[in-house]
C-alpha cells in the first residue's frame, strides 16, 4: 500500500464527505429552528444517520481503493448505529413525556 489515492476514488469520496457534512448541518439547523422537544428530536437524528451513511460510504470507497480489495467493515458500524439510534430517540422522548407529567 503506497498511499496514493486514485482520482476515481478521491472525487466521489470528497463529494460524499461534503454531502454528509451538509446533511448533518441541516439536521443541526432543524434542531435550532423547531419549537418543541418532540419536533426537535427528529431533525438531528435523521441528519446524523444520513450524514453518517455518506461518511461511511466515503470511508469504504477510500479503504477499498487503497487496499485493492473490497472493505466492508463499516457496514457493521452502520448496522449498530441504525439499531441503536431509534432506541435512543424513543428513550429520550419517553423521558421528556415523564418529565412533563411530573
Amino acid at each position: 500500500m503506497n498511499g496514493d489515492l486514485p482520482l476515481w476514488a478521491a472525487l466521489p469520496a470528497a463529494l460524499l464527505l461534503v454531502c454528509g457534512g451538509l446533511i448533518t448541518l441541516i439536521g443541526a439547523f432543524g434542531m435550532y429552528r423547531l419549537e418543541s422537544f418532540h419536533a426537535r428530536v427528529h431533525a438531528p437524528t435523521l441528519g446524523a444517520s444520513m450524514g453518517m451513511v455518506c461518511v461511511l460510504l466515503a470511508s469504504m470507497l477510500v479503504s477499498s481503493a487503497l487496499e485493492n480489495r473490497l472493505v466492508i467493515h463499516e457496514l457493521l458500524i452502520l448496522l449498530f448505529v441504525f439499531m441503536t439510534s431509534p432506541v435512543t430517540t424513543m428513550l429520550l422522548m419517553r423521558a421528556a413525556m415523564f418529565h412533563r407529567r411530573g
